[in-house]
């Protein structure tokens, strides 16, 4: 079983972890009334990783600890700003699976080893409020750290850290730092104890290989497209935990991490290799459809349910939210049970080490070379020329089935183009924000309309397992005229959206 804790923190220079003299008074400091200490700890952890360092380039790290009140095993992940969150497990010999797979979209399956360890001598003091309740802890820390490699290096230093308790004010942490800063403590230079353990016992950090800096030139298409690519594998590196701890909205964002990947790969394929990225395409598109179902499931269980609610109670007729639930339960389990199939499979920890290649041996095509501005203006303008006629040939169909696949299509086309723009903000500045901006209008509407299309389908099911238990039909019928509904404006309005993100001089902004 694990436990989830967010840590928000600061580390601080300290003089001395013995002699405290040093340290200013904190009282009155935005509402502490008194410093209270809380004795000594012996802490002594152990810090596992890859040979090659993978936990800490992706800013993670993972320890067994004793002593103190949270001994076991931590791993810790970034959160924002200041934040981390840290999963614990209970103590064990071994690395606890659990951990081990929140890790795994950094390791890639590489074997976890310890790295350094490290004892700290903890002074720790609460700060309290008028209340007494504690508002943060600041603790002084004489660091010990020694290499667990072939060779043994040591180093030591003293740290001061003030971590926030769990629901105090962030702002805090600015109004200490302004007061240990004027009191000459500055912070320090390492983010966490292991990366200055790392360096200081010369186990050093994790660097890109050498090629990439050979292949991509500065100020170059290349370098720009790279930079969004590095941006979204982070992206979806970093969501892996999120989702296999099915936290909220998780899911929904790595599809749209993996979605703009398979888009930029297919888009400056004049920049990338397309024998290297079609391949990693066809894999995101698999995973794409595995995270679907459980997505799916969330995005009409609230549209559905959220329609019901809203219905006045005398045109629900029948069990209509026990069927809604039901329906729900069966789906979801299933659709959570496909997501982390897909995570823990062979095929998902290939799709890992191809993303991982392409950005630290990225295969660059002559074009990559080149100044932005023309490659990813043309790349943006054949996504729109494809746009365009799917969006001429579905508003010329009448309304109906045929028409709401080509609308479908459309959408996609609409996520690729707005896509595309997304890279070019650097070069292209204003006009390809504007271009994105308008094709996004495009995309929201057709969204609505294929979600009212798939939430039709959905209730035309539920009608049928309710007919055919002898419940009443009218409910289900009410809420898929509303969807209907919802699609006529949708197609209403779609004309408008559209002409306002085709005008010609958006275009003709990108390549002036």
């Amino acid at each position: 079983m694990t436990h989830l804790k967010r840590e928000t923190e600061r580390k601080y220079e300290a003089p001395s972890a013995e002699d405290a003299s040093w340290l200013p008074d904190l009282t009155g400091v935005d509402g502490i009334v008194s410093v209270v200490g809380n004795g000594l700890d012996e802490l002594d952890a152990v810090y596992y990783d890859t040979v090659d360092l993978r936990l800490v380039g992706g800013s993670a790290s993972l320890r067994r600890r004793t002593g103190g009140a949270d001994a076991g095993w931590h791993l810790k992940l970034p959160a924002s700003g200041d934040s981390r969150d840290e999963v614990r497990a209970p103590l064990s010999d071994t690395v606890p699976d659990t951990l081990r797979d929140l890790a795994l979209s950094r390791t890639r399956g590489v074997e976890l080893r310890p790295v350094v360890r490290i004892w700290s001598t903890r002074s720790t003091r609460h700060l309290v409020d008028s209340e007494g309740a504690v508002l943060a802890d600041l603790s002084l820390d004489r660091v010990r750290a020694e290499s667990l490699g072939a060779t043994t290096t040591r180093a030591s230093w003293t740290e001061m850290e003030v971590e926030l308790a769990e629901d105090a004010d962030p702002l805090l942490l600015d109004v200490l730092d302004k007061t240990l800063r004027k009191n000459g403590i500055d912070r320090a230079g390492h983010s966490s104890k292991l990366t200055r353990a790392l360096e200081e016992t010369g186990r050093g950090a994790p660097r890109l290989p050498d090629g990439r800096a050979e292949v991509v030139v500065p100020g170059s298409a290349g370098e720009e497209v790279l930079r969004y690519v590095d941006d979204q594998v982070h992206t979806f590196v970093d969501l892996d935990p999120a989702v296999r701890r099915g936290l909220p909205d998780s899911v929904h964002r790595m599809r749209v991490a993996s979605r703009r990947l398979r888009s930029t790969l297919r888009s400056y394929r004049a920049v990338l290799d397309r024998e290297v990225t079609d391949p990693i395409r066809a894999e995101l598109k698999w995973l794409g459809g595995e995270l679907g179902a459980e997505r799916d499931q969330e995005v009409f269980m609230e549209r559905l349910g959220s329609r019901v609610g809203a219905a006045p109670r005398e045109l629900i007729l029948g069990p209509v939210d026990a069927r809604l639930q039901v329906w729900n339960v069966a789906c979801a389990s299933k659709a959570r049970q496909r997501t982390l199939d897909a995570l823990l499979s062979p095929r998902y920890l290939a799709l890992l080490n191809s993303l991982a290649t392409l950005t630290e041996q990225p295969s660059l095509r002559r074009k990559a070379a080149r100044k932005p501005e023309k490659v990813m203006a043309k790349a943006i303008l054949k996504e729109y020329a494809r746009l365009a006629g799917r969006a001429a040939h579905a508003l010329e169909l009448p309304p109906g089935t045929e028409r709401d696949a080509a609308l479908h299509q459309t959408r996609k086309a609409a996520k690729k183009t707005r896509y595309a723009t997304e890279p070019a903000r650097a070069s292209l500045g204003k006009p390809a924000r504007r271009l994105g901006k308008r094709i996004k209008a495009v995309q929201k509407v057709l969204g609505e309309h294929q979600d009212s299309v798939v939430a039709r389908d959905v209730l035309q099911n539920l009608a049928r397992a309710a007919h055919a238990a002898g419940e009443a039909g009218f409910t289900w019928g009410l809420l898929y005229g509303q969807e209907q509904s919802v699609a006529q404006e949708c197609e209403r309005e779609l004309p408008a959206a559209w002409a306002d993100a085709s005008k010609p001089r958006l275009r003709k902004a990108l390549v002036h």
